[in-house]
Order: C-alpha cells, then sequence, then structure tokens
C-alpha cells in the first residue's frame, strides 16, 4: 500500500481550505456602502483577496470609484469590525476538503495553517466552523510579525506541528513563493481567490478538487 511521504501537510486559509469569499464580500460591500458606494458581487472581490484585509479594501475602493488615503484609514476599522462579527455566516469548507483530512490524519499525517489572515480571525473562524481542533498547528499573518511570501511563518508552522517533512497547498503567488522560500514542495489549487491562470503560479503540483490531494501525495516522490 502506498504511504504518504510527507510529515506535515499545511495549508493556507482562505481560498484553499475555506471559501470565505461569502462572509469577504459582505464585509467590503458592507464598508464602501458606508461611503455610498454600491455592493460587488461575490465572485468580483474574490481576485481581491490574498494580501489581507487593507489590500483587500484598498482594490475594492479603486475599483470603485477610486479613493483617498484618509478614506482607506477610516474605511478599514469598519470593515475589520463587520467582518469580526460575521466571521462564519457564508464561510464553507472546500468539497472534499474533511474526507481528505480525515484520510491524512488516519495516515499519521498532521494538518497544519499558515495564513496571512490576522490571528483574531483566523482562531475564532476555525473554531466556529469546527475544525480548529484537527490542526496540530495555527499560525496567522500576524503570528511571528512577518506574513507570506517570508519563509518565517511556514517554518513556525512545521516547528509547531513537530517538525518533519512538510507540503504547503495555497492559492495566491505568496503560499506558493512561502512555500518555496522556506524550501518545502508546494501544491496550488485551481478552485480559489486566483488572480491569473493556475498555471502562473508554477507550483510543483495543482489540483482542482480535494478527492485528488490524497492520491496525489500517495504517488509524490519519496
Amino acid at each position: 500500500m502506498a504511504t504518504i511521504p510527507f510529515d506535515i501537510v499545511g495549508f493556507d486559509l482562505d481560498g484553499t481550505l475555506i471559501d470565505t469569499s461569502g462572509d469577504l464580500a459582505a464585509a467590503v460591500n458592507y464598508a464602501i456602502g458606508t461611503l455610498g458606494r454600491a455592493p460587488f458581487p461575490v465572485e468580483d472581490i474574490k481576485p481581491f483577496v490574498g494580501k489581507g484585509a487593507r489590500v483587500m479594501l484598498e482594490r475594492a475602493l479603486a475599483a470603485s470609484g477610486g479613493y483617498a488615503a484618509q478614506q482607506l484609514e477610516e474605511t478599514l476599522p469598519v470593515l475589520l469590525d463587520y467582518y469580526q462579527q460575521n466571521l462564519a455566516v457564508h464561510s464553507v469548507p472546500y468539497p472534499g476538503l474533511v474526507e481528505a483530512m480525515e484520510s491524512l490524519s488516519a495516515a499519521g499525517v498532521k494538518l497544519a495553517i499558515c495564513t496571512n489572515k490576522a490571528e483574531r480571525f483566523t482562531l475564532p473562524l476555525m473554531r466556529q466552523i469546527g475544525l480548529a481542533d484537527r490542526f496540530a498547528a495555527i499560525v496567522g499573518g500576524d503570528t511571528v510579525g512577518v506574513a507570506k511570501p517570508d519563509p518565517a511563518p511556514i517554518r513556525e508552522m512545521i516547528a509547531r506541528a513537530g517538525g518533519g517533512r512538510a507540503i504547503f497547498l495555497g492559492d495566491t503567488i505568496n503560499d506558493i513563493a512561502g512555500a518555496r522560500n522556506a524550501g518545502i514542495a508546494n501544491i496550488a489549487v485551481s478552485f480559489g481567490f486566483l488572480d491569473g491562470p493556475v498555471e502562473a503560479l508554477e507550483a510543483d503540483a495543482v489540483i482542482h478538487h480535494f478527492d485528488d490531494l490524497v492520491p496525489l501525495l500517495k504517488g509524490w516522490p519519496a
């Protein structure tokens, strides 16, 4: 029987583990609505995600008519406060994720998270969705003072999960570059918050559904 040649499988959060687009869109739309701007469809907000809340809001403001620096500074706390109160209204695990996690855990593989989302959102979100206890380590964008693509948070994730050979899954260049910078293998997910073709991420491999993950890992060169 094929075994998985990794001790740890690490995941990005937004757009990789969890489809958080509905709740992120609601927060963005609430925030820009306080400025009298029209809401975006959820699909239009997905490409804004991936580099933190500030960049997400900057992109939304730019796309809805531009902004002054003061508007950004005044509107960001509005967005963050709304989001903190509405973390898991629409957010759900991607199809096949839970089953893949169960298969990995049964094979003795530890699961971990490294996200650029701040801990004050990450930890409550994972608890509210009911998956927090499944992970040996959860590292946020502010856990070690730097975020992906810096390798430090991914290295911290590996250390907190007990060390060993790790592979990392993500949906943005920050994820894939962060894994590469940390010297570990990486997989891009094509169903996340992509801002271009998934091939442009130049990951070691690509999956299109979580059903593909365990077979891919079992076939990974040891």
